[in-house]
């Protein structure tokens, strides 16, 4: 069977982890420093009032281990959020009512707390006691040893990425995307389109894309995926749509109409197995109607991007 796990050198550590410490309050943020860990394989930070400080690292949870545990405060909490969100909170009501902000890198803050409603349904979030912070990788070359399996007679098969959260499809995604869009020895340069609905593929800070998404991408950002989709379809003509975390069934129907038009996709979505996806009402279509022809299945286990397997449309494991 083929697995690879990406090796992740130093590109952008200092870049990611300034973004880090910048939200962190001062407490947390010489603790982390003391670590001395490396950005690279920092995955997450889980900050949560009257409990000890943890984060994921190589795939591990860890606490602290070169001072006493520390236990996180309702200062703490509160300080990381304003900081995430530039002492601005009323600036970030409409990502908020989602659960998270996006900051600078595609680092995603996540938040629990008491929730507010109205008569539309969820509206902001106040007393927020947890945070967890997902820290963004850019790897590049991370889809190298994956997009041979992806191309049939230099074209790309429509995709799909199916891995547990924090195992890196959104990673992976974001490298197939700059190689296709910039083009290789396998493949001509295509036309991509992303729908970048929460700031993480392009990392882009007020409206200005970190991450190289590749010379023939065009992005709409923190723009809702079915709309986005459509948008890209009438005024872009894109080759390639990719989006990431498809969940409902309207991005499902979309989908299956950008592919109708013509374009290719490549998406990722929340499953634990091949057969967990096959097995889901809502992805019927996908299996019955050959949709997709090659399904990316990573492994939740140690190591960050590693494959368990990939198939292509009748179930096939092609390795």
């Amino acid at each position: 069977m083929y697995q690879t796990a990406w090796n992740q050198g130093n590109t952008g550590e200092e870049r990611r982890k300034e973004g880090i410490l910048n939200i962190l309050p001062s407490k947390i943020r010489t603790r982390i420093i003391e670590e001395d860990l490396d950005f690279n394989r920092l995955q997450e930070i889980r900050i949560r009032a009257g409990r000890p400080l943890l984060f994921r690292y190589e795939g591990r949870e860890r606490n602290l281990q070169k001072s006493s545990v520390y236990i996180v405060t309702v200062d703490d909490v509160n300080e990381t959020v304003q900081y995430a969100a530039n002492y601005s909170l009323y600036a970030f009501e409409q990502e908020m009512r989602h659960g998270y902000l996006t900051i600078e890198g595609g680092h995603r803050v996540g938040m629990a707390g008491q929730v507010i409603l109205d008569g539309e349904g969820i509206r902001n979030l106040k007393y927020i006691s947890s945070v967890n912070i997902r820290v963004a990788h850019e790897i590049p070359g991370c889809g190298d040893s994956v997009l041979p399996f992806l191309i049939q007679e230099r074209e790309l098969m429509s995709t799909l990425i199916i891995a547990p959260p924090g195992c890196g499809k959104t990673t992976l995604l974001r490298d197939l995307i700059r190689q296709i869009s910039n083009g290789s020895r396998l493949l001509d340069g295509r036309n991509v389109g992303v729908v970048d609905e929460r700031s993480e593929l392009g990392g882009s800070y007020m409206g200005i894309c970190q991450n190289d998404l590749g010379i023939r991408t065009d992005l709409l950002d923190a723009c809702p995926k079915a709309e986005g989709m459509m948008m890209l379809i009438r005024s872009m003509g894109p080759q390639i749509i990719a989006v990431d975390e498809i969940g409902s069934g309207t991005e499902v129907q979309m989908l299956k109409y950008a592919m109708c038009c013509g374009c290719r996709m490549l998406a990722t979505v929340h499953g634990a197995s091949f057969h967990e996806i096959r097995g889901k009402p809502m992805f019927e279509e996908f299996f019955t109607q050959k949709l997709f022809r090659r399904y990316v299945v990573l492994e939740y286990g140690k190591q960050l991007g590693k494959v368990e397997g990939i198939y292509d449309e009748l179930g096939a494991r092609l390795c």
